[in-house]
């Protein structure tokens, strides 16, 4: 799918290229358009390259808490939700742990954690499946959940915008944390629907009503501020978490005899090797995207967006960060050089790149997490997964392009 995206990519730029030359008369966009490949490669490396002392310093953090057992330590935090959403799950099943290990690390943001305990929950669900080709109800809902971006700590968003120079990184914080919470409600409710679970059990309503007094508690907070203040604070409560955390992956992993300093090395090599290995991803992306937009036919994609939503009455500020939530179902990489085009483009402090930046942290790359974890153990039905988990993306976007009129504009 990533190919083909790809491919398109370039196809379109070099028939567009093609258009306004013969239909303009405009012989300098051959050189726009190769300049514009050079620019984004050069970009790509850059990135990753700045990347690299940021990440390398979460990773060693995250790493404390995973020798410190703190991950573990909220999986059992949320097992036994888990029990009454998977019922078909038999009490002490490795799945049940397997499963809450996995949000727990995608609750922190432990993507490199995340992804390899995603495949053992997966596997371990598979183990109860009768008919290994067709999702079970309970793959769908972990693949639904996990595809929602159920995500507290969006540490990636708030090191690109460190990278490219934010004036406040994390004053994406809240909206961001108000985004993915509706996409991740959205989806959990649509999949409970349809597969018929008693959410009103009193376990399941203790820890909803817990999420929902919380996020009340947010909502009605804010909602005395005035705009100006709304940026301000969630930057205070951002920057605030970062630091609670910090220090307790810190006291947590000495008060358990960790080599603290050797965990966080280890991690640290960790964040190295991600974002070497980030290079190509990022240049391929970039370059297609960067050509993409020298073409024109990006532009002319957001004009035609534009007039419709100008022709519907709404304001159309958000449009540049579109093909952000456009590609993000489809491809976590895209839907990155995409947000970071935005940022280079219009400046990372921006309405577009801001909007962008919320809709990155919103939702997850739906179609990559489907193939790989269903690809993983062969489940070629996936029933109602897709549609489940594209709706939840639809809401998580939607919600994004809100909170950032609420915030920023």
């Amino acid at each position: 799918m990533l190919s083909l995206i790809w491919l398109g990519f370039f196809l379109v730029a070099f028939i567009t290229t093609l258009y306004q030359w013969l239909i303009f008369d405009d012989p300098h966009i051959f050189a726009k358009v190769v300049s514009a490949s050079f620019d984004m490669a050069k970009l790509g490396v850059e990135i990753a390259i700045g990347l690299i002392g940021v990440l390398c310093l979460w990773l060693g953090f995250f790493q404390i808490a995973e020798r410190a057992g703190l991950i573990q330590t909220l999986a059992r935090w949320l097992s036994p939700l888990f029990h009454h959403l998977m019922p078909e799950i038999p009490k002490g099943h490795p799945a049940v742990g397997s499963v809450t290990m996995n949000l727990a690390a995608n609750v922190l943001g432990l993507d490199n954690a995340a992804t390899p305990m995603g495949l053992k929950a997966m596997q371990d669900l598979q183990s109860l499946n009768t008919t290994p080709d067709t999702a079970t109800n309970a793959q769908i809902l972990f693949l639904v959940l996990n595809t929602s971006s159920v995500t507290l700590l969006p540490v990636t968003i708030f090191l690109y915008r460190t990278q490219q120079g934010a004036a406040d990184p994390t004053a994406v914080f809240i909206p961001i944390l108000l985004a993915t919470s509706a996409s991740t409600l959205v989806g959990l409710l649509l999949v409970s629907w349809i597969q018929r679970l008693k959410l009103w059990h009193p376990v399941v309503l203790a820890y909803f009503a817990a999420f929902a007094l919380i996020m009340a508690l947010f909502i009605t907070y804010l909602g005395g501020l005035s705009p100006a203040s709304l940026s301000e604070q969630s930057s205070l409560i951002g920057n605030l978490v970062l630091l609670s955390v910090i220090a307790t992956f810190l006291i947590m992993g000495w008060y358990r005899n960790i080599n603290v300093y050797e965990a966080f090395i280890d991690g640290a090599k960790q964040g190295f090797e991600v974002c070497v290995k980030l290079i190509p991803f990022l240049v391929g992306m970039l370059v297609a995207i960067g050509m993409l937009r020298a073409s024109g036919a990006l532009d002319m994609l957001l004009t035609m967006l534009r007039l419709l939503i100008e022709w519907l009455g709404i304001n159309t500020d958000f449009v540049p960060a579109v093909p952000t939530a456009l590609m993000k179902p489809l491809s976590g990489s895209g839907a990155r050089a995409m947000m970071l085009e935005t940022m280079n483009t219009y400046g990372v402090d921006s309405f577009p790149a801001t909007v962008s930046a919320i809709v990155q942290g919103s939702t997850e790359t739906t179609f990559y997490v489907l193939a790989v974890y269903f690809g993983s153990v062969g489940i070629r039905r996936v029933r109602h997964a897709v549609t489940c988990g594209l709706i939840a993306d639809l809401t998580g976007v939607i919600t994004a392009i809100a909170v950032g009129y609420w915030f920023f504009h």
